[in-house]
């Protein structure tokens, strides 16, 4: 796809506070309109692109209306549930996302938080603001299994990573597969509580889907090896809020790690909150420092291709709600 032959495409730069990186790259290529969520109606008007940095705006539902010449959409977020509508589904505007560019960063953030349940960091430190010395044995994670469940860039970057330090790892997609690159073999995700016995650690890194919202439920969670984790860097609405808080309480599971929570923020005098078996950070687990001009390489190099007619990097499946993988 490109723009219309002999003139340069116009882009909407959907914008909260801060502009994107390399704006200077993407004026170079096109005829750029920024505009915050209350204007994007009459930026729209006319507009070939809309490169949504305001990753997660409800604007374009709002605006839609405006958006008769729109072709493409890129918004610089990975996930995209929250953000596609009937219109917008139904339409031919194509439209992708950032998948790829966070996945090495999250599957750090994960190897991290393995690292420090199995060390007890959050043990020890409690020790050392009390200023107690205390010995203590901790767990190694050489041959320990872990279960990943969302086979995507976030999620075979995470397996590549948990296979370096000696885990092994298995998956767990919208079907069930063997020979893969990445993973030991891939089970149907729909039958989770059916295999987590087995994991020590149970990552989710899916999208949120109509089929995965809810998927970690008391069922699965009484299904878990009481001594294992849960690990959630993919969307709090993967996991019934209610019933993980019950398993943590009652020792049903051994801990959680969770980036993303239902609802979020989590609500002051939350009970997860206090559990000493519980790691909370606030949905950063991709964010470091320079990433936000990755996003903005990333969007650069599809208008490139955009203006030359190459196919797109990215293109999210509208009807499933995330990029296929190969």
């Amino acid at each position: 796809m490109n723009a219309a032959a002999g003139r340069r495409p116009v882009v909407a730069v959907l914008y909260r506070e801060a502009l994107p990186p390399r704006l200077s790259d993407v004026e170079g290529l096109a005829d750029v309109r920024l505009t915050k969520a209350d204007g994007l109606a009459e930026a729209l008007d006319g507009a070939d692109v809309l490169y949504q940095w305001h990753s997660f705006s409800p604007a374009l539902k709002e605006h839609w209306a405006a958006a008769t010449s729109l072709k493409w959409v890129h918004v610089s977020a990975a996930g995209v549930s929250q953000l596609l509508f009937e219109d917008l589904v139904r339409s031919d505007v194509v439209y992708t996302n950032s998948r790829g560019v966070l996945s090495r960063y999250m599957a750090e953030t994960v190897l991290g938080y393995i690292l420090a349940m199995a060390k007890n960091a959050p043990g020890f430190l409690r020790q050392q603001q009390q200023h107690r010395w205390q010995h203590r044995m901790t767990e190694s994670i050489l041959g320990r299994s872990a279960l990943v469940v969302g086979t995507g860039s976030i999620g075979r970057e995470i397996a590549r990573l948990l296979t370096a330090v000696g885990m092994e790892v298995d998956g767990a997609g919208r079907s069930a597969r063997a020979g893969d690159a990445e993973f030991r073999q891939i089970h149907a995700s729909g039958s989770l509580a059916d295999i987590v016995h087995a994991y020590d650690f149970v990552v989710l890194a899916a999208p949120l889907t109509e089929s995965t919202r809810g998927m970690v439920d008391a069922d699965v969670l009484a299904a878990m090896n009481p001594s294992a984790r849960l690990i959630n860097v993919g969307r709090g609405e993967l996991v019934r809020t209610e019933d993980l808080t019950a398993a943590l309480a009652s020792g049903t599971l051994a801990g959680a790690a969770l980036d993303v929570v239902h609802p979020e923020p989590l609500p002051e005098g939350h009970p997860l909150w206090d559990m000493e078996n519980v790691i909370i950070t606030p949905h950063m687990s991709g964010d470091v420092h320079g990433y936000l001009d990755d996003l903005g390489k990333l969007f650069v190099d599809n208008l490139t291709r955009y203006a030359q007619g190459e196919p797109l990097r990215n293109v999210v499946d509208k009807t499933l709600g995330f990029v296929r993988s190969p």
